[in-house]
């Protein structure tokens, strides 16, 4: 993978916002996981939760953080331990409906972060040049603790911008950093299984989403 390939990853989002009249100040995180009921609900709202942490903001700079199953529940309500791991963040879990992925969703999405690496595989096979901005949750965790946040634009310069430039960063280094274990990259499904396993992956999907909000805004989790 290399910067130049990167750059032209996101040159084509950028054209496609300009044809499909998506606003070029917005920047779009997509969560992926099955069913859209258990992981990638719990990941939107802890990404909303710890960027209004940081920016104190609602319209967080114009990020926008929506998630999808690749065989997702369309309509359905997120699971109920699901939103018990959430309000022990103190995150707002009210309004979710579960949605199906769809071509749409990978097309307007500037990042999309998945469960697993087979979620990542799918949402790579849908095509739309999806390749060089989706990653597994852990994976992007991984590679942006080796940025350097000092190379990527001030939030002064806008929050945008930024992200931008973290995801081309994170997409030029994916190749030469690799995974320790093939299980580092994966967040274990909870559906089913009893409260005290979705906590724990809760506190995995909290851990790993802390650095990537932190890089995203420049701004350090509250204490």
């Amino acid at each position: 993978m290399t910067a130049p390939d990167a750059g032209r990853g996101i040159w084509d989002m950028e054209e496609t916002r300009t044809f499909t009249g998506l606003p070029r100040d917005t920047f779009r995180i997509l969560h992926v996981s099955t069913g859209n009921v258990c992981r990638s609900p719990i990941t939107e709202r802890l990404t909303r939760h710890a960027l209004a942490n940081r920016l104190g903001d609602p319209l967080w700079g114009g990020v926008v953080v929506e998630s999808a199953g690749t065989w997702g529940h369309e309509g359905a309500p997120m699971e109920a331990n699901a939103e018990a791991v959430l309000a022990d963040f103190g995150a707002d879990a009210s309004g979710f409906t579960g949605r199906e992925l769809l071509d749409e969703h990978v097309i307007m999405a500037d990042l999309v972060l998945t469960a697993t690496r087979d979620h990542r595989a799918q949402v790579i096979s849908m095509g739309h040049s999806a390749g060089l901005r989706t990653f597994t949750l852990k994976e992007f965790t991984r590679l942006v603790r080796a940025i350097d946040p000092t190379t990527l634009p001030p939030l002064e310069d806008g929050m945008v911008d930024r992200a931008r430039a973290l995801v081309r960063a994170a997409a030029a280094l994916r190749g030469w950093l690799l995974a320790p274990t093939a299980e580092a990259d994966e967040v274990y499904d909870p559906y089913g299984a009893p409260l005290t396993f979705f906590r724990s992956i809760g506190d995995e999907i909290h851990q790993a989403l802390d650095p990537v909000v932190t890089a995203l805004t420049g701004v350090p989790a509250r204490a």
